[in-house]
């Protein structure tokens, strides 16, 4: 990805490999799986271009953020609860 002219910079592979980790956090402490995907926004960008070939990270300008807003969840509201207690547990992300 380029933003703003600037050189080309590895965003995708580092959003892809931090999906990664979270996935590997969050289903070690849930019974169940969690799907992840990886989202970049960049924020205050007068241009962004992205190869047409990256398709595995979503990628977004901040004004297109409500595109979001439409997917379905796949996970039901205990799992979601689930997820969230232990996504704030500090020992669980210190282990990673």
């Amino acid at each position: 990805m380029k933003v703003d002219h600037g050189k080309p910079a590895p965003y995708a592979r580092k959003s892809r490999a931090e999906a990664n980790r979270v996935v590997r956090v969050l289903e070690r402490y849930c019974d169940f799986p969690v799907p992840v995907e990886p989202v970049l926004v960049f924020v205050g960008v007068s241009e962004l271009k992205v190869v047409a070939t990256q398709l595995t990270v979503r990628v977004y300008e901040e004004r297109q953020v409500a595109a979001l807003a439409p997917l379905s969840g796949v996970l039901t509201a205990d799992q979601v609860e689930q997820v969230y207690g232990v996504a704030r547990h500090s020992q669980a992300w210190a282990r990673a």
